[in-house]
């Protein structure tokens, strides 16, 4: 297990039955890199990534 992995389950557990959207979501991931802003790279890349994820599937 990855150290991430226990944020992932805490985030599932806590919010699981949330629904967002992805402007909700953009937002959130601009104000933590406001706040961290030494995450940058790896948000920007987490967010190209989400942006690009359909495009294997052709």
């Amino acid at each position: 297990m990855y150290f991430t992995d226990r944020g992932i389950e805490e985030l599932v557990q806590r919010r699981g039955e949330e629904t967002v959207t992805l402007e909700w979501l953009g937002e959130q991931l601009r104000t933590f890199v406001d706040l961290h802003p030494e995450f940058e790279t790896p948000i920007e890349r987490l967010a190209t990534w989400l942006a690009r994820d359909d495009e294997d599937d052709e």
